[in-house]
């Protein structure tokens, strides 16, 4: 991690490349995709979700990983054709379902949906409303607000 100011550069491991940019929504808690996110309106939509109703289109999805049903895919490449989906999607650990999902419609639709894998505490320092950069695996992110030093920000004085 390296950091200038309101800015912080994050490595990752891409597990579908590409390049875009947008503002970050961070989720509190994985989400299946399958019955958790509605393709039509870009939404979460799992009422058990601690942030139901918030917009996943046209924005960076940071979560800790998903949750799970090989459905999520079909999904995930369906919001893609609707061009609904996330612009990308940052997680603490791989999930090899949400891939084929990108992978499917990539092949299909020839639209890409970036899927990185950041190492856990990067995390910390991206917060819902941030700019967010992805090419390939790095990760760029213009922060909305400061953050203090524990959490990536400037260290004292700086």
């Amino acid at each position: 991690m390296t950091r200038s100011g309101h800015r912080v550069e994050l490595q990752g491991r891409a597990l579908l490349a590409g390049e875009t940019a947008g503002p970050a929504l961070v989720l509190e808690a994985p989400l299946s995709l399958w019955g958790g996110m509605d393709p039509a309106s870009g939404r979460v939509s799992d009422h058990h979700h601690p942030q139901l109703g918030a917009r996943v289109s046209g924005r960076v999805l940071v979560m800790p990983s998903g949750r799970g049903s090989s459905s999520s895919s079909s999904v995930l490449a369906e919001a893609i054709r609707l061009g609904t989906a996330p612009l990308a999607i940052l997680l603490a650990e791989p999930d090899e379902i949400l891939v084929l999902g990108g992978l499917v419609a990539e092949y299909l639709y020839d639209r890409a949906c970036p899927i990185v894998v950041l190492p856990g505490a990067a995390h910390a320092a991206i917060a819902t409303g941030d700019r967010v950069s992805v090419a390939g695996g790095r990760v760029t992110v213009a922060w909305s607000r400061a953050r203090p030093a524990e959490l990536g920000g400037p260290a004292e004085g700086g």
